[in-house]
């Protein structure tokens, strides 16, 4: 323990320093988040508070835009007691180099007039054109997809990546459980702190929340809330998204960007977190090739493991017309990367 001497009246005293777990010991990590808007930056400055790298890079196509942001970020440090430093670039990949871990949030929001098709024809290009800049500079880098639509985004990412499929993964299930577990909360009239959940399946309508591995407390949420006023929660997280686009006439970025952050976090400090993560499928739950919400341990090796929980019929059910919904829009993409 480090001390310091000191001589206060006359007399010689020691002050000792004890060690606080501020995670110094793992600040010498580089995280690059790509994209510099809502979430991006949001994601970024969870990063920088926390101090989950000792330099977190903000990459942006607008002039100045990424620079701005993470200057305004890195202002906060002396009030906020960090030292992480926020590094802002624009287009320039170089400032990425030997980043460990890199959070992709490029892309378009669906526009009025706007098919799924377009959408997917424009956003994949962006993520192939950011995937490959990244990994020319950090060959190593674990990739964590945000862009939507999220579950196809993903395997884009993975085709392009070429590199094994637990080092490229999305983020979905932390976001959709946290709506979950707030709204749970708020029923409850509980701490959030105190509900554990998982959710399965795509990011969306078909996400299937399992209120039979929801606690609180330890305590099965079954026996604690009715089933019609669950059902009712349960409907609301799906359409999660939704709401607050409702409210704001734009998409979320708080807890996307939080949660995003989480991932980051559990595979920098190597923690083996148990969280839903959009993963790749080789025959879990019956399921092939495909980019689908699981429960999985994040660790220093990106997915460390997928959980293969024991469904009932129902919950089976669910995660199957998931996987349809999912796999159409993945099709998609196949079909224009074929035709290209």
């Amino acid at each position: 323990m480090p001390r310091d001497l000191y001589t206060f009246h006359g007399h010689r005293h020691f002050i000792a320093y004890f060690c606080t777990p501020n995670h110094h010991y793992f600040n010498t990590m580089k995280v690059t988040v790509v994209g510099a808007g809502n979430v991006g930056a949001t994601c970024a400055n969870v990063l920088a508070t926390r101090e989950v790298a000792n330099e977190v890079v903000l990459l942006d196509i607008k002039d100045g835009f990424a620079e701005g942001k993470a200057l305004d970020i890195w202002e906060t440090a002396p009030i906020n007691l960090y030292d992480t430093r926020t590094v802002g670039a624009t287009n320039d990949y170089a400032k990425t180099a030997g980043s460990e871990v890199v959070v992709i949030t490029s892309g378009l929001p669906r526009k009025p007039g706007m098919s799924r098709d377009d959408l997917i024809a424009t956003n994949s290009g962006i993520v192939k054109s950011v995937t490959n800049s990244i990994l020319e500079h950090s060959p190593e880098a674990i990739i964590i997809v945000v862009s939507n639509p999220l579950d196809v985004m993903t395997y884009c990412a993975y085709l392009t990546a070429n590199k094994p499929s637990q080092k490229v993964m999305g983020m979905a299930g932390i976001l959709d459980t946290a709506r979950y577990r707030a709204f749970l909360a708020e029923a409850l009239d509980c701490s959030p702190k105190d509900i554990q959940a998982v959710l399965m399946g795509g990011h969306g309508d078909t996400m299937v929340p399992l209120p039979r591995y929801t606690t609180v407390g330890g305590i099965p949420v079954t026996e604690l809330i009715e089933e019609e006023k669950l059902n009712a929660i349960v409907e609301r997280t799906k359409k999660g998204g939704g709401e607050i686009v409702n409210l704001l006439g734009t998409s979320a970025w708080y807890a996307p960007g939080a949660a995003a952050a989480q991932m980051v976090e559990a595979i920098v400090r190597d923690q083996k977190r148990i969280f839903p993560v959009c993963a790749w499928l080789t025959g879990e739950y019956g399921i092939n090739d495909l980019y689908l919400g699981v429960p999985v341990k994040l660790g220093k090796n990106g997915i460390e493991e997928i959980i293969e929980l024991a469904l009932n019929d129902e919950e089976k059910a669910l995660l199957a017309e998931s996987e349809k919904a999912v796999r159409g829009v993945a099709e998609v993409l196949d079909r224009m990367n074929a035709e290209a």
